[in-house]
């Protein structure tokens, strides 16, 4: 179900833009950034909700429905902070040279 929701709204929105005419590069660098990112939410709303058995034709269903995909999306930026945290305090200049020493004086060893 959420793969053919996903294919008729990218057909839809494809299909639309064809129809209008983007006059200008940013536009249309728009368009694909709005189309990308309405995919993204359907495919992990669906994907999120998959597992739970909500009726989306209530409004207590889509309560829950919302309840549950933005805690997994608060969750998911969580982890973004923190592996983006983690990278930041990463040493990325390395301490040893390996080219000092006797290889790098030319004693015939390595290179």
């Amino acid at each position: 179900m959420s793969w053919l929701l996903l294919v008729l709204v990218i057909v839809a929105l494809f299909v639309v833009s064809k129809f209008i005419h983007f006059n200008h590069l940013r536009h249309r660098f728009l368009a694909i950034f709005l189309i990308l990112l309405l995919a993204f939410l359907v495919f992990t709303f669906t994907s999120v909700i998959r597992g739970h058995s909500i009726d989306l034709r209530t409004a207590q269903g889509i309560s829950s429905a919302s309840k549950i995909y933005f805690s997994w999306f608060v969750h998911v930026a969580g982890n973004v902070k923190e592996i983006s945290a983690n990278v930041i305090k990463m040493d990325w200049i390395p301490k040893n040279n390996s080219m000092t020493g006797s290889a790098a004086a030319g004693s015939g060893d390595g290179w």
